[in-house]
């Protein structure tokens, strides 16, 4: 490719982002939400370096306590503070949705792009006969049938999440690669002899970023949805506190009329995702080639 077709790639491809970032700026609704998950990530921050959420495990004097100034939202039936329990469990929703989302995303993107590239030979029908095979068994089988082959591996759930949210970015990117492949500065590089490794990593991949970072936003949600799901039916998280766990003790506390821990983890998560979804909707929309060129 000759130098000045290379910088006006490179002009265009900058102005497209700094329009997409110019239209998420003025959607008011979509930079509220930006604003409340960045909160979280604080809020997940602070948990890690230890200055919130810490002693979320301790036992306190008096069982299912109401809202009170040494425990703002009430104790548990163990005694345990909620507040701590439910800001710690920020951090657990965190790490899981963020490990899951970009592995998963990274490994959908370089399987996504080896299909598209090579697509109509065995290595493409090797792509989609895997990410077939994979969508076509119900998921919380799946996860069960890892958490027993894996015998309490804490990380099992991880492992199951990544083994099957790869296969919507693996379709999305493989579309867009068989239509990438064709443009004339890709044809270009290939003929001027660069290997197809590097025409995919540095020619092909990069312009399917706007993909792959919704999908990132779509995975992370999904993932912390499927945590709380499976951490309630006892395949999650085991060595920790999350908002999943904290809803599954909740059923046993809500019958005896004790509803702090339940509401505590369902509002926390809630607000959460609805902002995380409003976030991702609004990242879409600006991101979309067609309205950012439009």
């Amino acid at each position: 490719m000759k130098p000045s077709v290379q910088i006006q790639v490179r002009e265009k491809k900058d102005s497209l982002w700094k329009l997409a970032f110019r239209k998420f700026r003025q959607d008011r609704l979509g930079m509220a939400a930006f604003v409340v998950v960045g909160i979280y990530f604080v809020i997940a921050i602070l948990v890690h370096f230890g200055v919130l959420g810490q002693g979320w495990e301790i036992l306190a004097t008096r069982r299912a306590e109401g809202i009170s100034a040494d425990h703002w939202f009430g104790t548990n039936m163990n005694g345990q503070d909620i507040f701590k329990r439910v800001v710690f469990s920020t951090k657990t929703a965190f790490e899981v949705g963020m490990s899951v989302a970009i592995l998963s995303t990274v490994i959908g993107a370089l399987l996504g792009c080896l299909a598209g590239f090579f697509s109509g030979t065995w290595i493409d029908e090797a792509v989609i006969w895997l990410y077939g095979c994979l969508d076509s068994i119900p998921f919380y089988l799946f996860v069960a049938a890892v958490a027993f082959a894996l015998k309490g591996n804490p990380y099992a759930m991880h492992i199951a999440m990544i083994s099957t949210f790869w296969t919507t970015t693996a379709r999305l990117i493989r579309g867009e690669v068989i239509k990438i492949k064709h443009f004339e500065y890709v044809e270009a590089a290939r003929a001027l002899g660069v290997g197809k490794i590097r025409v995919m990593l540095r020619h092909i991949l990069p312009n399917t970023n706007h993909i792959l970072l919704v999908q990132v936003t779509i995975v992370f949600v999904t993932a912390i949805k499927s945590e709380v799901i499976l951490s309630f039916l006892g395949l999650g998280v085991r060595d920790g506190i999350s908002w999943g766990l904290m809803i599954a003790e909740a059923s046993q506390e809500v019958g005896a009329g004790v509803f702090n821990n339940f509401l505590s983890a369902s509002i926390f998560m809630f607000v959460l995702v609805m902002a995380f979804n409003i976030f991702s909707d609004a990242l879409q929309d600006a991101l979309d080639p067609k309205k950012v060129t439009a």
